[in-house]
């Protein structure tokens, strides 16, 4: 994992040296085979994650180098997104990455409905979906491309605050990660 106490400067300036060391001390737990990396199972040992439809697409975004793991650089990379330190733009544009899934910059109708799919699995016919996903493509698509851009995506986010929700704390004496 390299030097841990490095990470602050390299990385990012929105965790100190302690809370790098505490991430990393989390960190080293999860990832049970000592690959270090970690595997979406890996991921999937924190109750908080279990049940959470959408854990795969966070892990695909934390994974830059498209691997299939998140490395300690990417976990902290990815985790600093959460801090409170962090900008409300860069919170929107994580949320906003979570739809895009092709990372071409627009959410298309079927990205839109993969994503909700995810959220909603079977409590919803596939025919009702689409006609949720059309009506939110026409609401929200302002200048009628027929795909949101990240701009027609934060108008509506950011008007339910949703940046003031993802946040991590990295607390002082707590070792875990439940954020």
């Amino acid at each position: 994992m390299g030097n841990e106490a490095s990470y602050q400067t390299e990385l990012c300036n929105h965790f100190d040296q302690e809370e790098i060391r505490r991430l990393g001390k989390s960190f080293r737990k999860l990832d049970l085979d000592k690959s270090g990396s970690l595997s979406i199972e890996e991921f999937m040992r924190l109750p908080e994650l279990q049940q959470n439809p959408l854990v795969g697409r966070v892990i695909d975004i934390f994974d830059t180098d498209g691997n299939g793991e998140v490395d300690f650089h990417e976990f902290i990379v990815g985790t600093s997104q959460f801090s409170v330190k962090g900008d409300e733009e860069q919170k929107l544009r994580f949320a906003f990455r979570i739809y895009d899934m092709d990372n071409d910059g627009f959410i298309s109708n079927g990205e839109l409905f993969q994503v909700l799919k995810m959220m909603v699995g079977n409590n919803l016919k596939d025919w009702q979906l689409q006609q949720l996903v059309d009506k939110s493509i026409l609401v929200l698509d302002k200048d009628g491309d027929g795909r949101i851009s990240f701009e027609e995506f934060s108008d509506v986010v950011k008007t339910m605050e949703i940046h003031k929700k993802l946040v991590v704390f990295v607390e002082h004496g707590q070792e875990d990660l439940n954020a």
